[in-house]
Parts: C-alpha cells; sequence; structure tokens
C-alpha cells in the first residue's frame, strides 16, 4: 500500500491533478490487476447477504416507497432490476440503485468495516449491479467494479474521520462506487476522477440523520449516495467537469466542514494550508485490491457496535433467572460505542419504549436488555412495539448504562488486527451484593470471532431471512447464479435479482413519479 498525504492548498497554489487524492482514486479504479480468488469468492458471499437482507425488508414501508418511486421510471431496455420484481420489469438505474440500496440498508445487517470512520461497503453492489445490468456487462466485470468499490470505500474509512465533523458516512461512499462504476465501465482515469469529485460534492450531508428520533432515511442515505454515484459517472461520460480539488481545494470538503475547519476554527483560517491533514492507503499499481477482506458482516439485524454484546449478552443470562434481581448493568466499551449508540450520546430517545426502530436499533441499553432476557435475536421480533414496551423488559432497559474506557477506545483504532476490537466489558451488578463480569472483543461472526461466516453461513442467512417470502426454487436458483457469477456472461446479469412470488409485495402510496 502506498501512502498519500492529503492537505488543504491555495487556488493560486495550481494544485496538480497527479497530486490530488481524487486523481489517485481514479488510478486504482483503472489499474487492471487481477481480482484474487479470495477477493472474488468474498464478492460473492456479500452479494449473497445482500440480497438476503433486502428480500426480509422488502416488504417495509421505506423499501415500499423506493420500489414504488424506482417504478416510476421502467425502461423497455436497457434498465436494470428491482427486488422482489420479476427479472423483465426494469428501471432506469439510477433508481434501481436507489430501491435496492434501500432495501439493502433497511435491516441494518450486510456487512461492515470501522476505522476512523464507520462504513457499511456492501452499499457498493447495488448502484454497480444496477450499472452492469443496464449496460450489458458481464459477471467478470461486476467482480472487478465491486473490487474497486469496496477498496476505495475502505480505505477512505481507514483515513478520514467524517463522523467527529458531523458528517454522515456516505461522504466515503459515493465517490467509492463512482469509482467502481468506473472500473465496471472501463472508463478512462480523467472520467473517473471528474466523477470521484462529483461524487463527493453532491453527497456531503449530516449525521442528524443518527441522531435523536432516527427515521427512514438512515436507510434511504446510502441509496441516495448511490443514486448520485450513478449520476455523477453519466455526466462525467458525457464530457462534463466537477470542482476539483475536491478534497485539497481552498474552498473544499475538507478545508470547510472536515479538519480544515476544525483547525481554522481554532488557530485562524490563515493556518489552514499548514497541517498536513490525512494519509490515506491506496494500492500500488499492480498490486490487488484485497480490502474487502478486512470487512465483515452481521450475524445479528443492530449496529454492528451491538454485535459482540450481543453474543456476550447470550453468554452471560446463564444461571440468571430473576431479572428484578440486577440492580445495574454497565457497559465498559470504546468512545464510539459509548457516544453513537449508549448513554454518552444523551439521546432520550434510545430509552423510550414508543422509539422507532430505527432508533432501539441504535440503543445498546435495549439491545443488551432483550438479548440478556431472550437468549437470541430476532431482525423483526426483537423491535416489536409490544416487545420494545415489556415492562420488565423497560425496568432492566433502564438499569443499564455505558461507559467510555479507555482501553476499548484503544482496541477499536487498533491498527493490528490481532487487538482490533469492537465489544467491551459488562458488569451485572446483583442487588445481593454480588456481580457477574464477561468481556468480548468480536462477535461470533468475525473472522477472529468463535464462530467466523463462510459461504455455508452467508447461504443459511439467506435461506433464514427469505423463508416463506419467495419459493424454495426461487432461492436455489439465486445461489446458483451468485455462486457462480463469474461465469455469466455480457447482459446476463439479471440473474441476480431476487424475484417474489406474484401478488405478494407490497405496493406504496401514490406520489409524484
Amino acid at each position: 500500500m502506498q501512502m498519500h498525504t492529503v492537505k488543504v492548498h491555495p487556488s493560486k497554489a495550481l494544485l496538480p491533478r497527479e497530486e490530488q487524492l481524487a486523481w489517485k482514486i481514479a488510478g486504482v479504479a483503472t489499474d487492471k490487476v487481477a481480482v484474487e480468488k479470495a477477493v472474488s469468492a468474498m464478492i460473492i458471499n456479500r452479494i449473497i447477504d445482500n440480497a438476503a437482507v433486502a428480500i426480509a425488508a422488502i416488504n417495509r414501508r421505506p423499501v415500499v416507497s423506493a420500489r414504488g418511486m424506482a417504478l416510476g421510471h421502467k425502461k423497455k431496455e436497457g434498465g436494470a432490476t428491482v427486488f422482489g420484481m420479476p427479472a423483465g420489469t426494469t428501471v432506469s438505474p439510477e433508481w434501481a440503485a436507489w430501491a435496492n440500496g434501500t432495501a439493502v440498508r433497511e435491516l441494518d445487517m450486510h456487512d461492515t468495516f470501522l476505522a476512523a470512520d464507520y462504513s457499511h461497503p456492501g452499499d457498493n453492489i447495488p448502484p454497480v449491479l444496477a450499472v452492469a445490468q443496464a449496460m450489458g456487462r458481464s459477471g467478470r466485470d461486476l467482480i472487478r467494479g465491486l473490487a474497486t468499490g469496496y477498496e476505495i470505500h475502505i480505505n477512505l474509512v481507514r483515513a478520514i474521520c467524517l463522523h467527529e465533523h458531523k458528517v454522515d458516512h456516505i461522504a466515503h461512499l459515493c465517490p467509492a462506487s463512482a469509482a467502481g462504476i468506473g472500473t465496471l465501465l472501463g472508463l478512462k482515469q480523467e472520467v473517473i476522477f471528474q466523477s470521484v469529485q462529483q461524487a463527493l460534492h453532491t453527497s456531503i450531508s449530516f449525521r442528524q440523520s443518527r441522531k435523536g428520533e432516527i427515521s427512514s432515511w438512515k436507510a434511504y442515505a446510502p441509496a441516495h449516495a448511490g443514486k448520485l454515484a450513478v449520476e455523477a459517472v453519466d455526466r462525467c461520460m458525457r464530457g462534463e467537469g466537477a470542482p476539483s480539488p475536491i478534497y485539497e481545494g481552498e474552498d473544499s470538503v475538507i478545508a470547510w466542514v472536515l479538519a480544515g475547519r476544525t483547525q481554522a476554527d481554532s488557530k485562524g483560517r490563515k493556518t489552514v494550508y499548514d497541517p498536513d491533514y490525512y494519509q490515506v492507503p491506496l494500492p500500488a499499481l499492480g498490486e490487488p485490491k484485497r480490502a474487502i477482506l478486512d470487512s465483515y458482516t452481521k450475524e445479528h439485524s443492530a449496529e454492528y457496535q451491538s454485535q459482540a454484546l450481543i453474543d456476550l449478552a447470550f453468554r452471560m443470562r446463564e444461571d440468571i433467572t430473576d431479572w428484578d434481581s440486577i440492580e445495574k448493568i454497565i457497559i465498559h466499551t470504546s468512545h464510539h460505542t459509548h457516544y453513537v449508540i449508549g448513554t454518552g450520546a444523551n439521546d432520550p430517545q434510545k430509552m423510550d419504549p414508543k422509539a422507532s426502530r430505527e432508533t432501539l436499533d441504535h440503543s445498546i441499553m435495549y439491545i443488551f436488555a432483550v438479548a440478556l432476557q431472550d437468549g437470541s435475536w430476532h431482525h423483526v421480533d426483537s423491535y416489536a412495539p409490544k416487545r420494545a414496551g415489556r415492562a420488565d423488559t423497560v425496568r432492566l432497559w433502564h438499569k443499564i448504562e455505558t461507559r467510555e474506557a479507555p482501553e476499548w477506545t484503544e482496541r477499536y483504532h487498533s491498527k493490528d488486527p490481532d487487538t482490533l476490537a469492537f465489544g467491551g466489558r459488562v458488569e451485572i451488578l446483583f442487588k445481593d451484593g454480588t456481580k457477574k463480569v464477561d468481556e468480548l472483543g468480536v462477535a461470533n461472526a468475525h473472522p477472529r470471532g468463535a464462530k467466523p461466516f463462510g459461504r455455508a453461513d452467508y447461504i443459511r442467512k439467506f435461506l433464514t431471512l427469505t423463508d416463506g417470502i419467495i419459493t424454495p426454487r426461487e432461492a436455489n436458483r439465486f445461489i446458483e447464479a451468485a455462486e457462480g457469477v463469474l461465469s455469466l456472461k455480457a447482459g446476463e446479469l439479471s440473474a441476480l435479482n431476487v424475484a417474489l412470488p406474484k401478488g405478494t409485495l407490497a405496493e406504496s402510496k401514490p406520489g409524484i413519479f
């Protein structure tokens, strides 16, 4: 890997494009290095994973609404498929990216990568796949495009923290998807360069979408980024340009929104050109794109930082027969977990039994209480209003607090894969003065966990989540197509769609489209 220093430059410096991060990203996208077998295999796993969570959410209101909007943009030819619909029904690719991206994100149960920032790199799959279908590309083309999307997304997340500046993490997703589409289509570096810049420029939004009363926009946000990426590439293929340099410019994202803004606020705007703000790792020319292998999926439908703690709750519940015997539960965990999904967020909604599913999904207090009581986690039942409002659960839930522990924050940010951890240490204090203490660093499904996910687990997850929604024949057909994606010829990628039986798809309320 090569490290690329990113800082802010005055306009008069006329920073050469060869020194700009967006140009270097485009260089990675145009590199024709072969995709390794292990990478191709993991991409196939994630294609299966995305379809699983999308179909499980297929008739939830946000997904129904997104699908209804997409179906207002049908194409007779040259379109892309929409999850749930027959493969012969196609829409404009940016709208397929919107509908399918929303379906994938709705249950918050697909893959994740955590470093300087948060990410769900599987969000690259819907826009890249949609363009691949619309442009008649092959399975091998798709795999190459997705390898780039994952590589750029994960490496931006390794280096550039967005959340400390209250910027939502789709600002890394959109440029990555644009780069992935560029690889897929074999575009020139100049076109991808402009596309990456347009993608970043149009995708800056803020973390209020994950704060307070979290709405359905949490599912729409990455889908919106995918849609923007498709549109950005389309414009640039037609010869249009973008604000440049988008990362390093005098009035750029870094200068006025990210670390440059912090520098200017503390030491004056004139000092914004002084620091080196970020070191972004990117593969050298000819170096394989392997970043996807550092990411991990979810076994449980909840915020990733709760995955290990759910597994820990399952382990700690043994021998506890009376929930009211518990005086207090303290979760010692990382800064991120404490302030994003813990009591450090200071969100009263995270303790509210009437909160939305999206909010409960971001309350480790609620999640740990239910996991402790039930010894299981279900993507629907564990969030049901009746379940959230159960009196003994509410009592237990309100006895839970999180505390930031420096050692867990350090492990969360560790660059050593052997010490990297996203869990915590839990103390259960009982009214009789006894206590129970245990800790878990990574989820069971993590590559270093007790039961790392392999192909059989991804297929099991797909079959479990789609059971009763699609026919066994359709499930088997899709799995066969996904596992054989490298054999799919140009124009055959509609095989990666998953269709529901006729008459079982919910219809959205009418809108403009």
